[in-house]
């Protein structure tokens, strides 16, 4: 079997199929912070492929090795939509819906991290370094040093870690500390959520926990440390600036104002529709500045996106059904025959379609009751190349701390909301471009090649200490 001198285990492999044997690069910061990497060292992405019941042996894809992991449908109904999606995603977004807990769904979630850490330990080489992500794959760190101790093991946590009151609800909480604390470098979006890990690990595991490292008890008696800080991930600034600045995509731009009426402001939002998002809210406020008068359909038009999510969980269809109400009630009170108060569209878009719609965008809400970044709100900063447009953003998204020229907003307090949207809708060009020029600025010092480089720098600097 070939073997790999870097590794990263992903629940999704970075490339969607498309055919028998065909597949393309999926859409992703991730896949192109790492791409470099792992084309530089022979590297191996392991992954599900997407679909359940698929057996496939390895192959390359771009200079890339990948490992599929097979998950059955009840593998991916428990693992995937039970214990990730219904159990660790909502207790780590702040409860904002009731997590599940399951039994069933845990030891489904064991044995699948089993198989992840398996594939990993054979397909990395002697001493290779291996970067797990995020919430689906948590005891994998500990499970993979158990059958590789000479191998180096990242871990980075995507979206937030709750505060200790709403994670010791967690059945497995010990089991899972004890599955991050097997990676020598644990990554997250915020210094407040590796904040609330490191008292997790106090109060659970009563390791003591410095600046300089957790110390985690080993096999023969001793000690290692184990580092969690924060690593605010990014997007490609780049790309988008090129993007924002082709012709057809310009043009297109100017296309979306006109086929809306050429509104004076077009508000916009793009999420995937999901609770944590702050849609609600947001059509919420939007509704009463229209009966409140204090802006007209004629005049001011929000676009919103909610890409398809996890349709098969119950939480996302009921919230489907009630913004689909939401809209309707909005725009049956609000329309004319020329204007319409809310353009809803229930579906993804290409990249490109992304970037002519930021560029069309005046002001960008983005209203996350809790979110571990948000990188929406980089991908319209980074596309702003005319230093114009006002960021809404909301002081509960990981983006928050580094945008600090953001208009920045409470979501649950729809008063302050609508009053922030006000202010960006009547905003100088002036104002705006002092403040966008900031917030571009920031977002092309941390792109995602800085924020990978960062970690797998300190995660080399943690291996050559504990080797000491």
């Amino acid at each position: 079997m070939n073997t790999a001198d870097f590794v990263v285990v992903a629940n999704r492999l970075p490339v969607d199929r498309v055919g028998e044997d065909e597949w393309r690069p999926s859409p992703g910061g991730l896949v192109a912070a790492l791409e470099p990497v792992m084309q530089r060292s022979d590297g191996a992405w392991v992954g599900w492929p997407g679909q359940p019941d698929l057996e496939l042996a390895p192959f390359d894809a771009d200079g890339i090795h990948l490992v599929p992991i097979s998950l059955s449908e009840s593998e991916v109904e428990h693992y995937y939509e039970g214990m990730s999606n219904d159990t660790f995603w909502p207790l780590y977004h702040d409860v904002i819906a009731e997590p599940r807990y399951r039994r069933m769904w845990w030891d489904t979630y064991v044995k699948v991290n089993e198989r992840f850490a398996r594939a990993a330990a054979d397909v990395a080489a002697e001493g290779a370094t291996v970067w797990v992500q995020d919430y689906q794959l948590q005891l994998v760190p500990r499970m993979l040093r158990e059958l590789r101790p000479d191998l180096t093991i990242g871990y980075f946590h995507h979206i937030p870690f709750p505060a200790y009151g709403l994670y010791s609800q967690l059945p497995w909480r010990r089991q899972v500390l004890e599955g991050l604390l097997g990676a020598d470098v644990i990554g997250f979006q915020r210094v407040a959520d590796a904040g609330n890990f490191a008292r997790a690990v106090r109060r659970q595991l009563k390791y003591p926990t410095k600046a300089s490292g957790i110390a985690v008890p080993t096999a023969d008696g001793g000690t290692r440390s184990a580092i969690a800080r924060a690593f605010p991930i990014s997007i490609d600034a780049e790309m988008y600036e090129e993007l924002a600045q082709r012709p057809d995509i310009q043009a297109r731009a100017a296309e979306i104002r006109e086929s809306l009426g050429n509104p004076k402001t077009i508000l916009f939002g793009v999420d995937r529709l999901d609770y944590t998002k702050g849609i609600r809210h947001r059509m919420k406020a939007f509704g009463e500045l229209l009966e409140d008068g204090r802006i007209d359909v004629a005049d001011v038009t929000l676009v919103q996106v909610a890409s398809p999510s996890r349709e098969r969980v119950d939480a996302y269809q009921h919230l489907r059904d009630e913004i689909e109400l939401t809209v309707g009630r909005i725009n049956g009170d609000h329309d004319t025959v020329g204007h319409t108060a809310i353009r809803y569209l229930h579906q993804a878009f290409p990249r490109e379609e992304m970037v002519a719609l930021y560029l069309a965008a005046d002001v960008m809400l983005v209203t996350a009751l809790r979110d571990g970044m948000n990188l929406v709100a980089k991908e319209y900063v980074a596309s702003r190349v005319d230093n114009r447009g006002v960021l809404v953003l909301s002081e509960f998204a990981g983006a928050s701390d580094e945008l600090t020229t953001a208009v920045k907003i409470n979501p649950h307090d729809i008063d302050g909301m609508k009053d922030a949207i006000v202010q960006a809708i009547e905003m100088s060009g002036v104002e705006q471009g002092r403040r966008m020029r900031a917030l571009r600025r920031k977002v092309r010092e941390n792109d995602v090649t800085a924020w990978s480089t960062s970690f797998l720098e300190a995660l080399t600097q943690a291996r050559a200490e504990s080797q000491r």
